[in-house]
């Protein structure tokens, strides 16, 4: 079922201008009009085009894609239903099994093919009525105490009372909030990653267990690498993601073909299953990791412009919530702006959501990097028996995807409801103490992420 144009509160007077129609961008435009504000989304792609591969949205995605009415039916038949995780190291030696089925503790995750998903989320903004102009690139943005503009290239200014840049690692939002331009860095990893139908999967003697039986989840681990295997459709398609060490340079698209001769090098070692899946993809990505330090401010200096999504805050795929993490943006940033009291209070209401979101987003991030980390930084020498030891010890537990409370469980659209009020009252007793409201987020949020864990 597909939204109605008709459908949604009345409208007010607020005009909200997004940069990026990706998923932070679309997220934001949805809650926004939900809530009756005019949006308008412009991207610089001539036109839509499915791509990616594998993603995963988290639970406390998943509960945001639920309140959009008709769009859980989407999903469901196009998503990963698998159950548990399985992990062995890069010989093929048995670690464990995690179980991940916890949508009764947590709300259910949706995984999926990026393009798909993607798709689905465009076209349920466009049926809304929203207005998308793709094909539209941003020459510049610009701000004034009382509004907030985006150049177009032929020198067009399009004005609103807000700006999201929500155009990626590249934004060129991120320039005007930081007052330089911040070039992303080479991590020193890299990923190579495919798609693929099942079929020569399904066929191979050493592969056939990944698909015959449904959806699967398989994780091999290894000195400074790893690789992850998924089965989905029931069977019929495949996705694998093979995360090693990269030196090479950044170019201005850090994502381009890729290599499975380079592959299977970097594999010629493990276990022969991942060997055969390599052998058996026609083709694969090449996709740059890239870094950045974490942003002193998300905020503009007049406060009429926010980074949100990958403009604000990259994520490293083994925190399994970059995608997550925008769609609480688009959501928090929805519900500030419903809560301001009018345009007035724009630059208070997107303050609040920088504070509100900073520590829970930046606590996010390190999961991320500690799983990685652990991944990569075990020890196997000695063979099965190494194995043992280490699992008697504990010592296997962090290798396991982190499953919390505090980041599954959260509700951004209620959280940001309920501290919204206390957050304001906050950034005006530090405006009155002689601060500058809303600078250095990092500190002083009105409450620790762990409390916000509902």
């Amino acid at each position: 079922m597909s939204p109605s144009r008709n459908d949604g509160p009345p409208t007010t007077s607020m005009k909200v201008i997004i940069v990026g129609a990706g998923f932070a961008g679309l997220a934001s435009a949805i809650e926004c009009h939900r809530r009756g504000h005019s949006v308008i989304v412009f991207d610089s792609f001539p036109k839509f085009k499915p791509l990616g591969d594998i993603i995963s949205f988290q639970p406390n995605a998943g509960r945001i894609f639920e309140r959009w009415p008709g769009m859980k039916a989407q999903l469901d038949p196009i998503c990963h239903v698998g159950k548990e995780l399985t992990f062995k190291n890069y010989l093929g030696e048995y670690l464990f099994t995690q179980s991940l089925d916890n949508e009764k503790i947590f709300g259910k995750k949706y995984s999926g093919h990026r393009g798909e998903i993607h798709e689905l989320v465009f076209n349920y903004a466009r049926d809304l009525g929203i207005d998308i102009r793709l094909g539209q690139p941003i020459d510049n943005y610009e701000e004034t105490d009382s509004n907030a503009s985006v150049i177009l290239p032929n020198g067009e200014k399009i004005t609103g009372d807000l700006v999201l840049a929500a155009d990626g690692v590249r934004s060129k939002g991120r320039t005007l909030v930081l007052g330089y331009e911040d070039k992303p860095k080479p991590s020193g990893y890299a990923i190579y990653r495919a798609w693929l139908d099942a079929t020569e999967i399904a066929k191979n003697p050493l592969t056939k267990h990944l698909v015959e039986n449904g959806d699967t989840f398989n994780a091999w681990v290894g000195p400074d690498q790893h690789f992850l295997a998924t089965s989905i459709k029931g069977g019929k398609d495949f996705s694998w993601v093979c995360t090693h060490k990269d030196s090479a340079d950044i170019r201005e698209s850090w994502s381009s073909p890729g290599s499975i001769p380079d592959t299977a090098r970097l594999v010629s070692t493990w276990d022969p299953v991942v060997r055969t899946i390599v052998s058996l993809t026609p083709s694969c990505l090449d996709w740059k990791l890239v870094y950045r330090d974490p942003l002193p401010t998300w905020i503009s200096p007049r406060a009429r412009i926010a980074l949100i999504g990958d403009a604000a805050h990259p994520f490293l795929p083994t925190a399994t919530q970059g995608g997550s993490q925008a769609m609480e943006d688009g959501v928090t940033i929805a519900v500030v702006l419903g809560l301001c009291g009018g345009r007035e209070k724009v630059p208070e209401a997107l303050r609040a959501y920088e504070r509100i979101r900073y520590d829970r987003v930046r606590r996010a991030q390190k999961t991320g990097e500690e799983t990685r980390e652990s991944w990569h930084k075990m020890d196997w020498k000695g063979g099965q028996g190494r194995v043992e030891a280490e699992r008697e010890k504990g010592a296997l537990e962090p290798l396991k995807l982190r499953k919390e409370m505090w980041l599954l469980g959260h509700d951004a659209e209620a959280y940001a409801g309920d501290v919204y009020a206390e957050t304001v009252r906050a950034l005006r007793e530090e405006r009155e103490g002689g601060g500058q409201m809303g600078m250095g987020a990092q500190k002083g949020h009105v409450r620790e992420c762990v409390e916000a864990g509902a």
